[in-house]
């Protein structure tokens, strides 16, 4: 047996970019054990993971699970985070470890100089580069989600014109600056035919009401906060077309190879964020030329420069356009 330790911290869309490190290890290394450690509110996106034996909870402080790690007796650690908290886990248990290549300093020059020297080198590779010492060769599948079968959503508990096909719209984004605004969703909405289904958290329910309301003739259904993430996953899986920011949920449509219009605001798919292998008609859609962007690898809580240009220039006809034709399937 060969016990691997998989240390990824979060978030939905990072633990999702881990996932054929999992696959690999599992199918291609002989007697492969998988563990996997991430803070406990991402746990339960793993639990139901066949290519991952068991899952380690970090619930607060990281002393309190270290001494439970080292009772494992962990071969190997594959450092998918590679920051301060996860150095701490490969100094206490003192395995041989491999430790992903974030590429920070190439980010950085591309976010503050807008010099490009990134390698055209999804992060899901990224994340396989760091175990070619255990695999024969990558398998050529994408990224992964697996829905527990208790938590899929079924269509026919929704209003009928949503049992049948739907557009998805995924209006949450950690960071503001990775949103269209809410008068920009409006429009969006307001130029697609289709049903709407908005998806999001608790926090993003005020907005997708007010969609709702700016729009009252319009089959929109509001599930903003109503379902977890995997109801989410599910009502994803299950769409026919996904509309999202770089976002989780992105990544999440991605392991279904759902067609994906996906839309940039201050961060760049040049950091290797994209949809991975999503459905071949997928689109991204960005501003380009503005010279401050990409002002963040991660997002603000407003625009640095006031204009938000980089939302508020989108082209909205173009991506209800988009959205349509994938819908159709001409």
């Amino acid at each position: 047996m060969v016990k691997f330790l998989i240390v990824r911290f979060s978030s939905i869309g990072d633990i999702v970019l881990t996932s054929p490190v999992a696959r690999h290890l599992k199918q291609q290394v002989e007697g492969a054990e998988v563990h996997y450690l991430t803070k406990a509110a991402y746990a339960p996106l793993l639990e139901a993971n066949p290519h991952i034996d068991k899952v380690h909870r970090l619930e607060d402080k990281l002393s309190n699970c270290l001494s439970s790690l080292q009772e494992e007796g962990f071969d190997y650690i594959i450092d998918l985070h590679h920051n301060l908290r996860s150095a701490r886990v490969k100094f206490k248990l003192k395995r041989i470890d491999f430790s992903v290549n974030k590429l920070n300093w190439k980010k950085w020059l591309l976010v503050r100089l807008k010099i490009n020297r990134l390698p055209d080198l999804h992060m899901a590779e990224r994340n396989l580069e760091t175990i070619r010492s255990f695999i024969d060769k990558k398998d050529g599948k994408g990224l992964e989600y697996f829905i527990p079968e208790q938590e899929e959503v079924d269509l026919s508990t929704l209003p009928a014109a949503f049992q049948s096909a739907y557009i998805a719209l995924s209006i949450g984004a950690q960071h503001a600056t990775k949103k269209l605004p809410p008068e920009a969703l409006v429009q969006l909405c307001s130029k697609l035919e289709e049903p709407v289904l908005i998806l999001g958290g608790k926090e993003d329910r005020e907005i997708g009401e007010q969609i709702i309301a700016s729009l009252p003739d319009r089959d929109i259904l509001n599930c903003c906060g109503l379902y977890s993430i995997h109801g989410s996953a599910s009502l994803v899986r299950q769409s026919s077309v996904l509309i999202t920011h770089d976002t989780g949920l992105m990544h999440v449509g991605a392991a279904f190879e759902k067609k994906i219009v996906s839309i940039w605001g201050n961060t760049h798919p040049a950091f290797g964020m994209s949809p991975w292998k999503a459905h071949p008609d997928s689109r991204i859609f960005e501003v380009q030329d503005l010279k401050c962007r990409p002002c963040s690898k991660i997002g603000y809580a407003a625009c640095p420069k006031k204009h938000f240009r980089c939302m508020r220039d989108q082209d909205l006809d173009e991506i209800a356009r988009v959205s349509q034709h994938l819908f159709s399937g001409t």
